[in-house]
This record gives C-alpha cells, sequence and structure tokens, in this order.
C-alpha cells in the first residue's frame, strides 16, 4: 500500500513511550483530517504498541542508565541499532522522530544525517546539563527539535539550534489532568513508595527503602504504606524483594503492591519517596510532597562524577525547573534511614517543610502548565508541517 506520509518514531524508555503513543494518535489524526494516509513504525513500548503503529523492535526493557549498565547490554543495543539502521536506509521514511533515549539516539540522528534521512527529536537530550559540547552536534543531525520544559528555548536560542527549536509544552500535563479524579481525596496517612520503572534501579534502591520503611513506621505507626508497579515484570520482582527481605527483617510493615494505576496513588497519597525521573514531574504536577533519591554503580558513578555538571545544581527535573530544591535529593551513600527519615517527616503533614513544598510545588506546575495545554498535538503539528513542506519542496 502507498502511504502519503511514512514516519518512523524511535523510543527507549517508559516515558518516550507514553509520549510516543500520544504522538502517533495525534498524527494519525492530523493525517486523516487531510484525507491523507501516514504509516508510523519504529521502536517502542506497550503503549505505542496500543495505538497500532508497526513495531519493529519491542523497547519494554531496554531503558538502562549508567555507562556500565549499557556496557552489560551493548551487543543487544548493537543488534538493534544496526538492525533499524539497515531497515530505515531501505525505506527511507519521510523523516525519523526521536524521543529522549540520549545514548542510542543520538548516535541513530549521526547515521540518518550521513543517510539523508531527516531528523526530529522530540524531548531532547538535556545536553544542558551533561553535554553543552554536543550542541553542535545536535545542530548538525537534527532538522527540529521539540522541547518540553520552558527554559530549554533560552538554553538553545544563542546555539545554532535556536531557530529550529520549538516549545509544544510537557504532554504530562495533559496526561495528568485527564486521569484526575475528582473523587480521589488526598489520605495523609499514605505514604508512596515510587523506587522507579527499571529493574536496576529498583535492585539499587528499594532495599534502602525497605529500611526507611521499617524505621518511619516505628516512629510514625499511623502510616499506611503503598508501592505501585508500573507492569507485571517490576510487580514479580518487587513482590520477590518485598518477601526476602521480609523474611530476613520480620518487623517490616504491611506494603499494599498494586499492579498500575501509580497517577490514582500520586494524588491519593500524603507523602512519596521516589527515585530520581519523570516521576517527580508527575508528582509535582499531582501536588504530592516527596523525598527524591538516586543510586547509581559505584564505577558509573565515579564516572558520572568526572563528565557530568549538575544543571542549576540538582539532579532532580522539578529542582531544575524550580531553580530551587523543592523537593530534598539525596545521592548514592545518602540514600539511608539515618539521612532520608528525617528529610521525611519534614514533609508528612504537620512537618516543617510541608506547606512550603506544597506551595513550591504549586509554582513548578503553572510553570508547566504554561503553554503545555495540548502538547502532544501541538507537536505532531511541528512533525507534519515538517513534513508537508519537505515534500512540497521536493516536488
Amino acid at each position: 500500500m502507498e502511504y502519503n506520509y511514512n514516519v518512523w518514531i524511535i523510543s527507549g524508555e517508559a516515558s518516550g513511550d507514553m509520549y510516543g503513543a500520544r504522538l502517533v494518535r495525534e498524527m494519525k489524526s492530523s493525517a486523516a483530517a487531510e484525507g491523507k494516509t501516514i504509516r508510523i513504525s519504529g521502536m517502542g513500548g506497550p503503549e505505542m504498541q496500543k495505538t497500532d503503529m508497526e513495531i519493529h523492535v519491542d523497547s519494554t526493557e531496554l531503558g538502562v542508565v549508567g555507562f556500565v549498565e549499557i556496557f552489560k547490554h551493548i551487543f543487544t543495543f548493537l543488534g538493534i541499532f544496526f538492525g533499524l539502521v539497515r531497515r530505515a536506509v531501505k525505506e527511507r521514511p519521510d523523516a525519523v522522530v526521536l524521543i529522549d533515549y540520549p545514548g542510542f539516539n543520538l548516535r541513530f540522528a549521526q547515521v540518518m544525517h550521513w543517510f539523508k534521512i531527516p531528523v526530529i527529536w522530540y524531548v531532547t537530550p538535556q545536553v544542558w546539563a551533561w553535554g553543552k559540547h554536543r550542541i553542535p552536534l545536535l545542530a548538525k543531525y537534527c532538522s527540529k527539535m521539540m522541547v518540553i520544559f520552558p527554559f530549554e528555548t533560552e538554553t538553545y536560542s544563542h546555539t545554532r539550534l535556536g531557530q529550529h527549536t520549538i516549545f509544544t509544552g510537557h504532554p504530562l500535563v495533559d496526561i495528568i489532568n485527564e486521569q484526575r479524579d475528582p473523587d480521589n481525596v488526598r489520605d495523609p496517612d499514605t505514604f508512596l513508595l515510587l523506587p522507579g520503572s527499571r529493574s536496576h534501579e529498583i535492585e539499587l534502591l528499594l532495599g534502602s527503602m525497605l529500611d526507611t520503611v521499617c524505621v518511619l513506621h516505628q516512629k510514625h505507626p499511623n502510616l499506611r504504606f503503598v508501592l505501585p508497579a508500573p507492569r507485571e515484570r517490576i510487580y514479580n520482582k518487587v513482590e520477590k524483594m518485598i518477601s526476602d527481605y521480609r523474611a530476613r527483617h520480620p518487623e517490616l510493615p504491611d506494603i499494599q503492591l498494586k499492579l498500575g494505576n501509580t497517577r490514582w496513588w500520586q494524588q491519593h497519597a500524603g507523602t512519596g519517596l521516589a527515585a530520581s525521573g519523570t516521576v517527580t514531574v508527575e508528582c509535582a504536577i499531582s501536588g504530592l510532597p516527596l523525598v527524591v533519591c538516586y543510586r547509581l554503580n559505584k564505577l558509573t558513578f565515579m564516572m558520572a562524577r568526572m563528565l557530568v555538571k549538575l544543571f542549576r545544581g540538582y539532579f532532580t527535573m522539578t529542582n531544575i525547573i524550580a531553580n530551587k530544591a523543592v523537593y530534598e535529593e539525596f545521592l548514592q551513600w545518602q540514600v539511608c534511614p539515618e539521612i532520608l527519615v528525617p528529610a521525611l517527616e519534614k514533609i508528612l503533614p504537620g512537618g516543617e517543610r510541608r506547606e512550603e513544598v506544597i506551595q513550591d510545588i504549586e509554582n513548578v506546575k503553572s510553570m508547566l502548565c504554561c503553554g503545555s495545554a495540548n502538547a502532544s498535538a501541538n507537536a505532531a503539528k511541528v512533525c507534519m508541517d515538517f513534513i508537508s513542506a519537505r515534500q512540497a519542496a521536493n516536488r
């Protein structure tokens, strides 16, 4: 079948899969409104698969963080990479839309540039945080950059990328508002545990989170602990880890393990402890006070300290947006009950930082909401306009 538009989308992580699914639907809707056909294919996870997009590679378990972790899976990534390159060169799509996933996608953008296949980057790499030297590469490889944080257009405005960079809004604002349950009342005694969506994150963080739960329970026996897992494989992993931990530590209180429905719990819980990542932005939009923690493989952390300079002095996106410590954040050896419990007590109902944090996350929400309405439709329009203009120029 001949299609009017042929687009590839490449996503490798859970958040990108979520944004990609909405982008696919909006692009299909846009093409249908024009009375034209569109084929969308590429790499994505379960959310993108629900759109009937043609999946060349399932990315469900490809989200890894860190130099060492990536090296462990290097041959898997190389096989996927070159398989996609061969297919793209053969099919020559009108454009390849890359969503986040910079380690993989920056190299893919380079190869697409070599073969003169245009690249649009959506949810652009955070080079302002970890690699300003790569901005010239993005300018060289990308025809368009669609950013989701308001400060990013200013960051790129003084570079060659400035004229190609468009703020389309953060898709999470629409996603969370659409899923908001007006009957869902926040419970001050419900405590949410969010140890991450990747297996290796959970392996590094969950044990320390459970240590923290034990101490919190002793000091605040009224707290009820809930851990929502994003998918069945993570649910099973967490269930086993909690069971093994309880065998060694019978004092561990009951933890309600839930499959899915994470955003409902973000809107219901009173306080939370979360791994750093997109979830901190979700919680800010939902109004949930958090303490944030993260832990990397020791070798990865040592390399990161040499190569990465924290943008605005923070690693948590909510804090970067606000340019202040909205959520207290702790890294590596700091992820322990002795440090986490006092920080959490400050933001529990009645805690000394509680009201300040609630006001700060309202401010972050306001920053994100400004210009973020219909973010996915905005991004789809940028893509479709670019492809249409390029096709017209080539006639």
